[in-house]
C-alpha cells in the first residue's frame, strides 16, 4: 500500500452516480416480482422490464464492486427517481404517486443499505418538475423516506450538490439534473461543452476553485467530455438512464432512432489520480422482419 493510499484510510474515495430511474413507469426500472397497486392490483413487469432489470444487478453486483475495488462508495440519484403525471402521458403504471414511491423504494433501498454498509453517504438531486413535482416534492418524500443527507436548508432532496471525493486534494464534483439537450447527434457534446466552461468561467469571477468534474443528466444519453487543466483533467459527464423510449420520444429527432441507454458512472479519488469510469449499456434495436 502507497503512503498516500495509507493516509486515506477511512476516506470514502468513490462516488455513483445513476440517474433518471422514473418508477412507475412501463418503460422503466421495477423490481422483477411487480408491484402491489392502490386497491388490491397487481402489476407484472415486461420483458423488457426483466432485462433492464438484469443489468440493474450487474451494474450493482459486479461492475460497483469492481471499480471501488471493494472500497466505500457514496451514492447520488441525480434526479427523476419517479415518472410522475405529465404531459398527458398514459404511459405509467399507476398515476397514484404512493404506488409510484413504492415501486422507487422497492429499487432503490436495497442499493442505498449497499452504499451505507459500504460506509457511504446518499444524496438525491431532485429532477425535472413536470415528473417530480413543481418544487420537486415528490421527489423530496422519496429522498426521505431513503434517508438521504439533507442539505443545510434540511432539504432531503436537494437541487445541486459540491461534493469533495476522498482526501481534502480530491476531486471537486458538482452534480445537478439538468442540461442541455439537441436533436443532433453531429452536436451532442456542445451544450455539455458550454456547461463545462460556464462552471469555470463562474468560478472564476468569484475566485473560487472550479469543478474537476460536473455531472449532469436529464437527456438519458451518456456522453464525456474532457478538458485538459492545471489539475491534470476536467471532464463534464452526462449519465445514462433507467427508462425505455416512451411513445412521445418516437417523434423527436435523434431520440427516434436512438436505442435507451442504460447504466451509472463512477468518480473516484485514486491512489496517484483522480479519474471517472462508466458503464453503459444500449439495447439492441427492432427485430428484422
Amino acid at each position: 500500500m502507497t503512503t498516500r493510499a495509507k493516509a486515506r484510510r477511512g476516506v470514502v474515495r468513490n462516488l455513483i452516480v445513476i440517474s433518471d430511474t422514473h418508477a412507475g413507469c412501463r418503460v422503466a426500472l421495477i423490481h422483477p416480482d411487480g408491484a402491489a397497486l392502490d386497491g388490491g392490483g397487481r402489476y407484472v413487469p415486461s420483458t423488457f422490464q426483466r432485462k433492464m432489470w438484469t443489468w440493474w444487478r450487474e451494474f450493482w453486483d459486479t461492475w460497483v464492486p469492481d471499480v471501488t475495488r471493494g472500497e466505500a462508495f457514496s451514492l447520488v440519484h441525480n434526479g427523476d427517481a419517479l415518472d410522475g403525471v405529465h404531459h398527458h402521458s398514459t404511459t405509467q403504471i399507476s398515476h397514484n404517486l404512493e404506488d409510484q414511491q413504492r415501486i422507487a423504494e422497492a429499487v432503490l433501498a436495497p442499493v442505498v443499505a449497499q452504499c451505507r454498509a459500504s460506509g457511504g453517504e446518499y444524496y438525491h438531486i431532485r429532477g425535472t418538475e413536470a415528473h417530480v413535482g413543481q418544487s420537486g416534492e415528490y421527489e423530496e418524500r422519496l429522498a426521505r423516506s431513503l434517508g438521504a443527507k439533507p442539505n443545510d436548508e434540511g432539504q432531503y432532496a436537494r437541487f445541486d450538490l459540491w461534493k469533495r471525493v476522498g482526501s481534502a486534494k480530491g476531486p471537486l464534483v458538482h452534480l445537478l439534473h439538468h442540461v442541455g439537450t439537441t436533436s443532433s447527434a453531429a452536436h451532442e457534446s456542445s451544450a455539455v461543452n458550454a456547461e463545462l466552461t460556464a462552471s469555470y468561467v463562474e468560478a472564476a469571477r468569484w475566485g473560487r476553485q472550479p469543478p474537476d468534474f460536473i455531472v449532469r443528466s436529464h437527456r438519458h444519453r451518456s456522453i464525456a467530455v474532457d478538458l485538459n487543466s492545471a489539475r491534470g483533467y476536467a471532464a463534464a459527464l452526462v449519465t445514462p438512464a433507467w427508462q425505455g423510449r416512451t411513445p412521445f420520444t418516437w417523434k423527436i429527432p435523434g431520440a427516434r432512432i436512438s436505442e435507451p441507454q442504460v447504466g451509472g458512472l463512477l468518480i473516484r479519488d485514486g491512489d496517484d489520480e483522480f479519474y471517472y469510469r462508466r458503464w453503459v449499456k444500449s439495447f439492441d434495436r427492432s427485430k428484422e422482419e
